[in-house]
């Protein structure tokens, strides 16, 4: 059939932020709110959370959530989201991480129409104007360049392009949600890690690498991820203060 599945990937021990999925100094767990942020948009058929981890699955479903449950050896959250749909009947297949639980579903919907829209992408994904200048030096905040029609050139942790003669340098901030093509997914998770990917440690390089085309919608801002116990806390504030 047709439609898009949204698939929140969550596993219990993140290296920096050991058990993330089930942080609930809000009274949800972070994947939970992730979760209820992805069913509030209105181009998706279904919202499902993929893990190995019992007490991930015990509490996505204490909250109505739908879980199916994956592999423990998965190398990337992609991985696990390719199991996940592989018997999955919709088209497309969006890739949310289980930490973000402020994403728009307003992105979600404008990544469903856009590959709808553009047959020929493989993947599409979005970036956003720097919020601060300073972040083209962050090796955390990955850039991305595209060409004239809005398909990806590179991604990169480094600065780019280098600027020699202009000071309006075209890189984006990449955020990072992916919608893909449910055949491009499986392609994709089935193809070994590229030397491109290796150096930069960003798994979107492997589809630049093997030639899949990647189009970028651009969105007016972005969103806080959460990556350290400082993030998850700045998040429960940002909540508190919007009740």
């Amino acid at each position: 059939m047709a439609g898009a599945l949204v698939v929140i990937p969550a596993r219990y021990g993140s290296t920096r932020l050991p058990g993330k999925a089930l942080l609930a100094e809000t009274g949800r767990p972070l994947v939970v709110h992730t979760l209820e942020r992805a069913r509030r948009a209105t181009r998706v058929t279904r919202v499902v959370v993929a893990t190995d981890d019992e007490r991930i699955r015990a509490a996505v479903e204490r909250y109505g959530g739908a879980v199916v449950m994956t592999a423990p050896d998965h190398a990337s959250g992609t991985d696990r989201v390719a199991e996940a749909a592989r018997t999955a009947a919709e088209d497309i297949v969006l890739n949310l991480q289980g930490d973000e639980p402020e994403v728009d579903p307003a992105l979600i919907d404008t990544l469903v129409a856009a590959t709808a829209r553009w047959p020929e992408a493989d993947i599409v994904t979005a970036a956003v104007a720097f919020p601060d200048p300073a972040a083209a030096d962050d090796p955390d905040a990955v850039k991305v360049v595209v060409d004239a029609g809005g398909r990806a050139l590179y991604f990169s942790r480094a600065r780019i392009p280098f600027v020699r003669a202009s000071p309006a340098a075209p890189a984006r901030l990449h955020v990072g949600l992916y919608a893909f093509r449910r055949e491009a997914l499986l392609r994709f998770a089935g193809l070994a890690p590229a030397r491109l990917e290796q150096t930069e440690k960003l798994e979107q390089l492997r589809a630049l690498e093997h030639g899949m085309v990647v189009r970028v919608v651009d969105w007016p801002h972005g969103h806080a991820g959460i990556d350290t116990l400082e993030d998850y806390r700045r998040f429960v504030m940002r909540s508190r203060e919007g009740e």
